[in-house]
């Protein structure tokens, strides 16, 4: 029986890495997957789920309009679904992915940030961490050597930011992983 997964962290944990790697492993024995990430995210160009570690390959867009029911009608037979950056999924989408799981039978593996800059649950992840059959924590680390489990945003002079839209897309520059220490005391 297929499964509805998310698998979360704290931003450079790997997650797009080992989402990549999933695919590949399909495919090499012979298996059709398709992979999606958002249309909001566009820091390596848009359709592009990146690794920092280099690899790149090419995916399909979402957006809060995407119809994961109809395009799983229209796409031919599937193994598997792939989700980079699914935060940015909305509530329906998600139930949507869960039915495909359960009554399709499709595995469906979701990669995502649990919370925003200010802690706060983005919605795609909330809907995951309510209706996944199996949730994975993947770990990364904060400077300080803990474990990180918070994103914080930072300015050009690189101090915390605590205001502004849940949304921002940026790397390294605008973002730091850090554990909730560090979150707390910056």
């Amino acid at each position: 029986m297929a499964k509805l997964f998310f698998r979360y962290a704290a931003m450079n944990a790997g997650k797009s890495t080992a989402l990549l790697q999933v695919a590949y492993n399909y495919e090499e024995r012979g298996h059709r997957v398709r992979l999606f990430t958002a249309q909001v995210d566009d820091r390596y160009g848009r359709g592009q789920i990146t690794s920092r570690l280099g690899p790149q390959r090419e995916a399909e867009l979402f957006q809060p309009d995407t119809d994961f029911l109809a395009l799983f009608q229209t796409g031919g037979k599937v193994a598997c679904i792939l989700i980079d950056e699914a935060q940015f999924l909305q509530k329906n989408q998600v139930w949507a992915l869960h039915e495909l799981a359960h009554l399709h039978n499709v595995p469906v593996i979701c990669y995502g940030l649990r919370t925003d800059f200010q802690g706060e649950l983005f919605s795609g992840s909330a809907s995951l961490l309510a209706l996944a059959d199996e949730m994975d924590e993947m770990k990364t680390i904060c400077d300080c050597g803990r474990k990180a489990t918070m994103n914080m945003r930072v300015d050009a002079n690189n101090r915390k930011v605590t205001e502004g839209q849940q949304v921002e897309i940026g790397g390294n520059a605008r973002y730091r992983s850090v554990c909730g220490r560090c979150f707390r005391q910056s």
